[in-house]
């Protein structure tokens, strides 16, 4: 069984920024592809960033230059650094683990950012 549990999330104005970190346990963690999504009220689940086991990054376009995803595969923890926030970057923020058994989720942390 894998457990992800996600902190970091808050209240924080435009144009600052937030960490958002998300620990794993339960799998071999470093072989797994790690991902944080969100939800907005009212709208789907989207992919916000992703990082392979190999370190490959890939980003949604409205969050490129601005949020960094990285991971410390000795820490079994992986990171969502938010820079230049956006009263859109308004969510709840989910981690994403991709294991051969599945996909697993974090039970969520919410960002809100005030204009």
């Amino acid at each position: 069984q894998v457990q992800l549990v996600e902190s970091g999330g808050g209240l924080v104005q435009a144009g600052g920024s937030l960490r958002l970190s998300c620990a794993a346990s339960g799998s071999i963690f470093r072989f797994n592809a790690m991902g944080w999504y969100r939800q907005a009220p009212g709208k789907q689940r989207r992919l916000v960033a992703r990082i392979t086991s190999g370190g490959s990054t890939n980003y949604a376009d409205s969050v490129k230059g601005r949020f960094t995803i990285s991971r410390d595969n000795v820490k079994n923890t992986v990171y969502l650094q938010m820079n230049s926030l956006k009263p859109e970057d308004t969510a709840v923020y989910y981690c994403n683990s991709e294991t051969d058994y599945g996909n697993y989720w974090g039970q969520g942390t919410q960002v809100t950012v005030s204009s």
